[in-house]
């Protein structure tokens, strides 16, 4: 999805701000290519010499037993089924330097978070990726402030749709149950994440 030459500018972009610790957001509707595009970076980097790590939002999902309780398992994506409180604590611990800190990440093969699946130590550099980072409601609003930069990935409907059709095909969803999950939560997502793009440093 990114060339070389692509992920090469945007690591210079990234080293020329690197002092103590450099926190950066990617930010974008679901199925635009933020995990692709995080994970990319982080290799080039650390071919580089600047260890990096990967904090994806995903991880702070609520579990599918407390979105039961909430009757919102088939809003799932959307920004209230997140815990945004404990992925603005979290980052406020990266962001301050505060000891070692246990980063849940997200299973798509179980559809659950998974505790503690990234350790973030003394890593320079912490790439956290997700569609809210821009959202300026609720504790979302706090997360731009946390940033040192964010970065907006904009892809059209007409390809993310096939993408998470995919997805969810391979998550063990029907199609009907995808196409019903796209178009009832995902697309309505997504326009809630472009609105937020102008709060971006830059936009891919």
């Amino acid at each position: 999805m990114y060339s070389g030459a692509c992920l090469n500018e945007l690591v210079q972009r990234v080293l020329g701000q690197v002092e103590d610790r450099f926190v950066l957001g990617i930010v974008g509707p679901p199925g635009a290519g933020k995990s692709t595009l995080a994970e990319g970076l982080r290799d080039v980097l650390n071919e580089a010499g600047l260890v990096s790590v990967v904090a994806p939002m995903d991880g702070f999902h609520r579990s599918n037993a407390e979105l039961d309780a909430m009757g919102a398992r088939g809003r799932k994506g959307e920004p209230d089924t997140f815990d945004a409180e404990a992925y603005v604590a979290a980052l406020r611990q990266v962001r301050d330097r505060q000891g070692r800190v246990e980063w849940p990440t997200f299973s798509r093969v179980t559809d659950e978070p998974v505790p503690g699946g990234v350790v973030i130590e003394d890593e320079p550099i912490v790439i956290t990726e997700g569609n809210y980072l821009l959202l300026d409601e609720g504790p979302w609003r706090n997360v731009r402030g946390l940033l040192d930069e964010a970065w907006f990935v904009d892809v059209p409907d007409d390809i993310l749709v096939p993408r998470l059709l995919e997805r969810f095909l391979a998550g063990g969803r029907s199609r009907e149950e995808a196409e019903a999950k796209i178009a009832d939560s995902d697309l309505r997502n997504a326009a809630l994440v472009r609105a937020t793009r102008d709060r971006a440093d830059l936009v891919l």
